[in-house]
């Protein structure tokens, strides 16, 4: 073997810390990964995965910045071979199209006897913006374009129709369902496949711009309930009633469930924990694990109320940025923004969340694609390799060692083992984890903590060292965490000349050798080998 082949060896180790290769002496640590196999405590729906399309127009600007481009259900562009391969690769993608606007669009359906007008700005009225409208002939390309990408759809409807707003926000009246059961009854008629109705968008609770009273928004769900048994009486499976699609207020949230009954399939809830957009502090609250603990209380929360009412609801997170009026620039498109997304989606799982849309496929600055070139953002990349190796069982896991390392496992989705997800907050330690099982598990509830007890097993070990087990390191380009750019073992995730997505291939490692999650990366380790009763 020649000296070029020999650096190269040692240059790939390097790059996965497995040899010390740093002049100044490096910092690690040891750790231990404790994974609860006999019994998952939540489960996610196949499709976990969504991403949200918007209504917003290019005049749409945040702090002096308008990122949103053709970004719009109205406007973009359908035809991008980025985009439709981006979408396909997930077979399928749920797709929740929504946002602040849904509420004052009307439908061109064939009695509706209001001309078709796009939004036109407007500071002085609610939302900022007039009237909107969405032409039919444009519904029928975006649902070829679904059909063709593999999509499956979540539509957010007009929950303002019919009412007046008073100068508090307060809404008054009942909603006018005419136009929408038109527009639902004509998508039902020429064939368009929906998956679910959701009913308005952060109206309820203290709502932004304008709130809904919990007692009036079920009893327009239950006539959304309604429409939807009409219209598709004769259609198996029905699409999901789904609802208020706004911020969490545990006092709302339980008057709605209550009186909604059981014409609720999902409720859908926000997420903006990050803050504003604007905020210069958006990295060290994503690098802080005490912040991103905080999401927990309310995810616990949602699931108490679910558990507690009669409803037959489950909890979904129907919108969620992280940072509010768009995202910004460089944190929320950029690598960094992946210890959020990802700490996020295993959060979730654990609290038996059964989709996560994350805002937005494309548009803004938080857009999973880039809004210009539709080439995938650092977080695209983390959402689809979540989607190959996380399957649908969540396994509760707990890390003993630093408290910079962020840890989830599920069950595998290629095969009958697990998959842990490990992702390092810390700038200088390498930390070296080793896996262990848990025997026995109790929980002990306090006020906002759980603690436990366990009875542990080390992993099964093969004596002449022949089983492996698969790692995906992920890294920023140059170390940058603000960068676009997101390396996979080493080598940089872009799409080729012809739209065509890189493909996602781990490296192999003995099984016997410990996990090295090196300094800012994020690490899935799919271990085929480990069977616990809970994945069996």
């Amino acid at each position: 073997m020649g000296c070029r082949q020999i650096w190269i060896i040692v240059l790939f180790l390097c790059v996965f810390q497995f040899l010390d290769c740093t002049v100044s002496s490096a910092v690690e640590e040891t750790g231990t990964v404790s994974v609860y196999g006999r019994a998952a405590v939540g489960t996610i729906d196949e499709d976990f995965i969504c991403a949200t399309l918007d209504w917003w127009p290019p005049e749409k600007c945040d702090y002096g910045t308008c990122s949103w481009d053709h970004a719009s259900i109205l406007n973009l562009d359908l035809n991008n071979t980025i985009l439709q391969n981006a979408i396909k690769a997930f077979a399928p993608l749920k797709i929740r199209i929504g946002g602040t606007l849904q509420d004052i669009v009307i439908y061109e359906t064939p009695d509706q006897k209001q001309p078709c007008l796009p939004f036109t700005k407007n500071s002085s009225i609610l939302f900022g913006y007039t009237q909107g409208c969405l032409p039919m002939r444009r519904w029928d390309e975006l649902n070829a374009f679904f059909r063709k990408t593999g999509a499956r759809v979540i539509f957010g409807l007009n929950a303002l129709s019919g009412r007046s707003i008073k100068p508090n926000g307060e809404a008054i009246g009942a909603w006018d369902y005419t136009n929408a059961e038109s527009f639902i009854r004509f998508t039902a008629q020429i064939n368009h496949t929906i998956d679910g109705w959701e009913l308005g968008n952060e109206l309820c609770g203290s709502g932004v711009g304008a709130r809904v009273a919990a007692n009036q928004y079920a009893i327009d769900t239950i006539n959304l309930r309604n429409i939807v048994n009409r219209v598709y009486k004769n259609v198996s499976p029905m699409p999901l009633v789904i609802g208020p699609g706004g911020f969490f207020e545990a006092d709302w949230f339980t008057e709605y469930l209550k009186k909604a009954e059981n014409s609720l399939n999902a409720t859908t809830r926000h997420i903006y924990d990050l803050g504003p957009g604007v905020d210069e502090h958006l990295i060290e609250k994503i690098l802080n694990p005490s912040y991103l603990d905080q999401e927990a209380i309310t995810f616990r929360s949602v699931k108490n109320i679910i558990k507690k009412s009669s409803t037959k609801a489950v909890a979904w997170v129907g919108e969620s940025g992280g940072a509010y009026n768009s995202g910004r620039n460089l944190v929320s498109n950029a690598f960094v923004y992946s210890f959020w997304y990802l700490d996020q989606l295993g959060m979730a799982s654990l609290y038996d969340t059964k989709t996560y849309c994350r805002q937005s496929l494309i548009g803004g600055n938080y857009g999973l694609l880039n809004t210009t070139n539709f080439t995938p953002n650092p977080d695209y990349y983390s959402a689809l390799i979540w989607r190959q190796l996380m399957g649908r069982k969540a396994l509760f896991t707990t890390f003993s060692g630093t408290k910079k390392i962020r840890s989830y496992t599920h069950c595998a989705r290629q095969s009958k083992g697990i998959t842990v997800l490990l992702m390092n907050l810390d700038n200088t330690t390498t930390v070296v984890a080793k896996v262990e099982l848990n025997k026995t598990f109790s929980l002990r509830h306090t006020k906002h903590m759980k603690s436990y007890k366990r009875e542990t097993s080390k992993l099964p070990q093969d004596p002449n060292g022949e089983i492996q087990r698969e790692e995906y390191h992920l890294t920023a380009k140059d170390g940058n965490l603000h960068s676009q750019t997101m390396l996979l073992n080493g080598n940089a995730l872009q799409v080729n000349s012809t739209g065509d997505l890189p493909p996602i291939e781990p490296i192999h490692i003995n099984s016997t050798e410990p996990i090295t999650i090196a300094p800012y990366s994020i690490v899935f380790v799919h271990m085929r080998s480990v069977v616990v009763p809970a994945c069996a």
